[in-house]
């Protein structure tokens, strides 16, 4: 028998249902009002959008595992949360795009499913931010306990990954990107790159961001410089994969692609340096009592 941490009665669960529903529009209404992501969705190989939708799943595992509504939730809870957050996720965005008549009855089965499953993956990821994001935690859910390791590298990492994600997939897919690489001289690129380090620095070290003293403030030098070279790292990771998966560094010279991933790193990295501090529940008030 399955035993949960926290009873949710059904006036809770509609409340939380109702706050994903919002936070998945609210982060992912870019995206579902982006052109280049309608066509992406009939023009990818369905094994791309498969690999999407996979590693979606895994960015709410590791998010509803380190910082989701209940952080004494099992792995069964974290597991049905991320499946219903992809529901969600799926269900919006369908709804979306039929709404705007991004999809008809008429239309080939495989492109109504492509379009729905790359416009639904981010919807879920917003689903999921929003769940645990826009409502005050309830009695029970603060947080991890002392003895669990909430400023651990890879908690940090994995926080870094969703926020990073979550920024870079709103632009990845625009043309934009590729404009901006493609007019940009090596000199240009590298002060972007130099930019995008020191506003990521700037986030995690000097803007007294919710979450920075209890997250970063007492790291050494040392892990400072740590957390700001991996979370860069992580944002042209992200970027890189986010390009990828939108066939955007298809037939692209190997200069062309990593000019892309430059100048979407600067996002990238907005996002994985704030994911580490703001995308996280309980922590702030635990900070208070400590």
């Amino acid at each position: 028998m399955l035993r949960f941490s926290h009873h949710r009665d059904p006036a809770e669960s509609l409340r939380e249902y109702g706050r994903g529903i919002a936070g998945g529009l609210m982060f992912s209404l870019p995206l579902l009002y982006t052109m280049e992501v309608w066509q992406s969705g009939f023009m990818l190989h369905p094994g791309r959008i498969l690999i999407y939708a996979v590693t979606t799943f895994g960015l709410l595992l590791l998010y509803n595992r380190f910082a989701g509504l209940r952080r004494d939730a099992s792995f069964i809870e974290v597991l049905i949360d991320s499946v219903e957050e992809m529901g969600i996720g799926v269900v919006l965005s369908a709804l979306v795009l039929w709404l705007t008549g991004r999809i008809e009855g008429g239309m080939d089965l495989l492109e109504i499913f492509g379009k729905i499953v790359m416009e639904g993956m981010t919807v879920a990821i917003g689903v999921s931010v929003g769940t645990a994001q826009l409502g005050a935690p309830c009695e029970g859910d603060e947080g991890f306990s002392e003895e669990e390791d909430v400023n651990g590298f890879f908690p940090q990492l994995a926080l870094a990954l969703c926020g990073a994600v979550l920024f870079a997939s709103n632009v990845a897919p625009t043309e934009e990107i590729s404009v901006i690489a493609m007019e940009s001289p090596p000199a240009k690129l590298l002060l972007i790159a130099l930019f995008s380090i020191l506003m990521g620095s700037l986030i995690l070290q000097f803007s007294g961001f919710r979450g920075a003293k209890l997250h970063v403030a007492r790291d050494t030098a040392m892990q400072s410089v740590r957390g700001i070279v991996s979370t860069y790292a992580v944002a042209l990771v992200v970027s890189a994969g986010s390009l990828w998966f939108f066939g955007k560094l298809d037939g692209e010279p190997f200069s062309q692609a990593m000019a892309q991933v430059v100048v979407l790193g600067f996002p990238a990295t907005l996002g994985a340096s704030a994911g580490r501090l703001l995308l996280q529940v309980g922590d702030s008030a635990k900070s208070k009592d400590s």
